[in-house]
């Protein structure tokens, strides 16, 4: 086979190279930069071993890519995470936090500021909803608080680009959210992937689960519990009165979806609807931040202690 060494200024993504122009037959190649072959193998074999060490498995392309990946995921600081706006980070976070908590739509959001003496387009305004709702979901799940083991399951409908999808969601019997997902199919594999998302969020696994009527439901719980990912002692029970409570918590998210008009694309509408949730559970009360000392303190002094934590 051939392999064609590179700089190894960057090991990961000369890896990668590596692995991208890897073709069958032939012997080993080097890019002419003043080193010897021996010097460079050298520096691979101590690169390669720190990586065992650090992975503490073999290194392939998908361990490298798993790498990357929780490299990407560190928390930012609050400065770069901001940098480059011309906005002050105030005027930001104060933007995305009304829209997705009032019932706002951007054009009234572009109003209210322009009585502040800030002129910006509507859709600046959405590009920072899809930008920061993600990043203020990660750093406020730090301070989630546990929920309960009993969960109500349901789904609710909403539309994207004219078409209806699903937004399966839990909540325990206290009413706090479990986890939600939306999906656009209702079936089997649809209420699977759910649960285990929930599962995974949660780190812990329902002790009852509620559901409606809806066969599927059923089923895909059945089959958890068969493949292992729920205890086979799992409480499964449809009751239509005990899960008033979650149809009722859907109107939290229901109001604030109904004067949005619908959405034009699926990546857009789960980002939006996420931030839609975590400002939904932060009003239930869902988060623990005794330790940031901000009781009795304003919503902007409690973002920013959220934030910069």
């Amino acid at each position: 086979m051939t392999w064609t060494l590179c700089s190894i200024a960057n090991p990961v993504a000369a890896f990668i190279q590596m692995r991208r122009v890897l073709k069958p037959g032939g012997d080993l190649l080097f890019v002419e930069d003043g080193l010897s072959p021996e010097i460079r193998i050298a520096r691979w074999q101590h690169w390669l071993t720190r990586l065992w060490c650090k992975w503490r498995g073999p290194i392939g392309y998908a361990g490298t890519l798993n790498w990357l990946r929780s490299a990407m995921g560190k928390l930012k600081t609050v400065e770069e995470l901001f940098k480059g706006r011309h906005f002050d980070r105030g005027i930001v976070i104060l933007c995305v936090r009304w829209y997705l908590r009032f019932k706002l739509s951007l054009r009234d959001l572009v109003e209210m500021m322009a009585e502040r003496g800030l002129s910006m387009a509507h859709t600046t305004i959405m590009r920072w909803v899809q930008r920061y709702a993600p990043e203020f979901e990660k750093r406020w799940r730090r301070f989630a608080r546990a929920i309960g083991q009993s969960w109500r399951v349901d789904e609710t409908y909403v539309k994207i680009r004219g078409e209806w999808c699903y937004l399966y969601r839990a909540v325990d019997r206290a009413g706090r959210t479990v986890d939600f997902r939306l999906s656009a199919r209702r079936d089997v594999a649809a209420a699977k992937a759910f649960f285990r998302k929930a599962i995974k969020s949660q780190r812990r696994c329902p002790q009852t689960i509620t559901l409606d009527g809806y066969a599927a439901s059923h089923r895909a719980v059945r089959e958890l519990k068969a493949d292992g990912s729920l205890p086979a002692d799992t409480k499964l029970r449809s009751s239509k009165y005990l899960n008033n409570l979650i149809e009722q918590d859907h109107r939290g998210v229901k109001q604030r979806l109904a004067v949005m008009l619908g959405f034009k694309g699926f990546r857009n509408a789960a980002i939006t609807i996420a931030g839609i949730e975590l400002l939904h559970r932060i009003r239930k009360g869902q988060f623990a931040l005794g330790r940031l000392g901000v009781q009795g303190r304003a919503a902007p002094a409690v973002w920013n202690a959220v934030l910069q934590a």
